[in-house]
Order: structure tokens, then C-alpha cells, then sequence
């Protein structure tokens, strides 16, 4: 089921996230911008440093900001779908989670960095921010040919073109934003974890970069191949981050307070892609407020399966019941010229298993 985020939902998001910027992100969450910029920065007057400048001269990027981070919060209710914590946006619970130091809260940070990344770097490629457009590609070395067995002959022509994704652009600005109000105190341990998660969620994204091409030539030939550099699909990225959730480490402060160190021995220190997490989760089966757990009771399970998805481990061994939902869709759904899709209605009956 597809949750849809109100603009409280998302405010009391960033507000968990960045205590700072909220008020100034919460008149920029929506559609296209459509309140005056200025009085955008009116509402933003805790706003400091870069964050401020930001809403001050560049407001349109603050609306790419907001929307980049919808699209963390849906990847991560996709990603987590199946999950005993399923990244719920429910006001009271999802923010005690974000005041935590466990491993829900470094892929939160993560895709949220990786969010802002990817949705200011798409802006600038279609064109809808003055600052930005497609990446410069005057100072770079000429593409590699592909591998693929569909390689064009020996001799033919490479150079760069058409309209590469400027993710440099997208990555500065996300830094600027996610990164801004905590920067002072070097020897915070949550400040080193929550910055270290912020990067790993930004390079999900700015070093899976793709190469696109394209030939040209008369009569279909390829006499000259011009490549383009583009930014993974997010659900790529959601999928690379899920990886880090699952391997991530866990880490305390040094004797200085300055660095993180990994816990146990011989465990090799986390890299920049890792996520790091220092508390152990919760198990989220039952409803807690104070660890914001809404507990699986009543989530849908899969009878059959034997991974998280499954009945066993989604209801915590509590068992389940099995009840029969009967609903309305489409079907034999028919193509008339032109343009015209007619379906009829149908009655689907469906066996649902739900926790206990």
C-alpha cells in the first residue's frame, strides 16, 4: 500500500532530522514553489550559514531539497516494506526513531542524503534551476568503449555530449544542507555517525554513475558514438543502501572523542559507503512509544515464506489468522483506437495472513 506524506508528516521528518531548517523546508514542501520566496525566508529565521543562504538567494533549491527528501522517505518504506520496522512516517513514533543511534536511523540519514542528491542533480538536468544545467564535459578524457559484445567496430569516433547529469552540483548541495548544522563540535559522537551516514547516502549515488550513448551515421551507421553520464535509477540506489543496512557497523568514540573506532575485534574499519550505527536496535514487535516501535500486530505476512516477510519472523512467533478480503479492480482491460483503455470491474477475492 502506498502511503502518501502530508506536509505535517514531512516537516516533523525534518524536523527529527535537521531541528534547524524545518521551518524554512516546511513552506517548501509540495508541489511546484508557490508562496513568495521571500516570505519562504521570513518563516526561516533560525536558519544559519550556508543552510540560510540557501533559502535566502536560492529558494527554488530548497524546493528541490524538500523533494528529495519524499523521495528518501518513499524508498525507504519500499525498501522496509516487509520489515518489522517499516519506516512508518506515523507522527510520534517515527521521530523517537531519528533520536536514536541504531541501524534504522543511518539508512534514514542515507537516503535522505541520497534523496536531496538525486532530485537537485535531476532539476538541474531538466533544466528547472538558473544555477545549474548539464555537466561540463570540456576537461574530461574521452569515454571508454563499452564491453558488451554490441560494441561498434574498431575506429569508430568517441566523444562527450548530450546532457550529463551535473551530480557534482546535486552532491554540493545536499552537503551544504544535510551536513550544515552539524559541523561544530568535532568530538559528538552522534554527529560524526549522522555526517558519516549523510556521505554514504550522497556516494550511493555520485559514484554509481552510468554511461549512455548514442551513434550516429548515415543509414543507421555509428561513425560517432557520443556518451553522456547519468545518475543511477534511485531504486538502485534504495537497493545499494538496503546492503549497507544489512552489513553495517557498529562503531564507538576513541579515547580523543574525534574519531569512530568499530566494536569487536578484527573487524576492519567501516569505509566511506558503510553505514554506522552505535546501539543495538530495538526488536520492534511490540508498540513502544519511548523506542518508537509501532509493534507488528495486525501487519500482513506471508504465510509461505521463510525470510522477513515471512509469518514467523514478521509476528515475532505470536502466530497469525488468516481472514478473506474480497475488493473491486480492473480487469480485461481492452485497447480501443484512439486513445481509450476500458476495463471492467471485477470482484477479487483475496487470503490474507495477519499477526497476532
Amino acid at each position: 500500500m502506498t502511503v502518501r506524506l502530508s506536509r505535517i508528516q514531512l516537516a516533523l521528518f525534518f524536523m527529527s532530522l535537521c531541528p534547524l531548517n524545518i521551518i524554512g523546508l516546511w513552506w517548501a514542501v509540495g508541489s511546484p514553489l508557490v508562496m513568495d520566496p521571500n516570505s519562504i525566508c521570513r518563516k526561516a529565521k533560525r536558519l544559519v550559514g550556508k543552510q540560510a543562504e540557501l533559502c535566502q538567494t536560492q529558494p527554488e533549491i530548497v524546493n528541490e531539497v524538500a523533494r528529495g527528501a519524499r523521495l528518501g522517505v518513499r524508498e525507504c518504506q519500499y525498501q522496509f516494506r516487509y520489515r518489522r520496522w517499516n519506516c512508518t512516517s506515523h507522527n510520534k513514533y517515527f521521530g523517537k526513531i531519528l533520536q536514536q543511534d541504531i541501524r534504522e536511523t543511518a539508512f534514514v540519514y542515507a537516503i535522505t542524503a541520497a534523496g536531496v542528491t538525486h532530485a537537485v542533480t535531476q532539476a538541474c538536468s531538466m533544466g528547472e534551476l538558473l544555477q545549474c544545467g548539464c555537466e561540463a564535459t570540456r576537461n574530461r578524457a574521452p569515454p571508454r568503449p563499452p564491453t558488451s559484445s554490441s560494441s561498434p567496430r574498431d575506429g569508430v569516433k568517441w566523444e562527450w555530449g548530450g546532457c550529463g547529469d551535473d551530480v557534482e552540483f546535486g552532491y554540493e548541495k545536499s552537503k551544504q544542507f544535510m551536513d550544515a548544522r552539524r559541523r561544530r563540535g568535532k568530538s559528538d559522537i552522534r554527529t560524526l555517525i549522522d555526517l558519516h551516514n549523510n556521505e554514504a547516502g550522497r556516494l550511493a549515488v555520485k559514484l554509481y554513475m552510468r554511461t549512455e550513448c548514442k551513434c550516429h551515421g548515415l543509414s543507421g551507421s555509428c561513425t560517432l558514438r557520443t556518451c553522456w553520464k547519468k545518475m543511477p535509477h534511485f531504486r538502485e540506489v534504495g537497493d545499494r543502501l538496503l546492503e549497507r543496512f544489512n552489513g553495517a557497523a557498529k562503531v564507538m568514540g576513541s579515547n580523543d572523542g574525534k574519531t569512530l573506532i568499530p566494536v569487536g575485534h578484527n573487524i576492519k574499519p567501516p569505509d566511506r559507503q558503510d553505514l554506522i550505527y552505535s546501539d543495538e536496535s530495538p526488536d520492534f514487535c511490540s508498540a513502544n512509544r519511548k523506542t518508537g516501535s509501532l509493534g507488528t500486530r495486525g501487519r500482513t505476512c506471508n504465510s509461505t515464506a521463510m525470510d522477513i516477510s515471512g509469518c514467523d519472523l514478521l509476528c515475532c512467533e505470536r502466530g497469525y489468522w488468516e481472514e478473506t478480503v474480497v475488493s473491486e479492480e480492473n480487469c480485461l482491460c481492452r485497447f480501443h483506437w484512439c486513445c481509450v483503455v476500458q476495463c471492467k470491474k471485477c470482484l477479487v477475492r483475496k487470503e490474507l495472513s495477519l499477526c497476532h
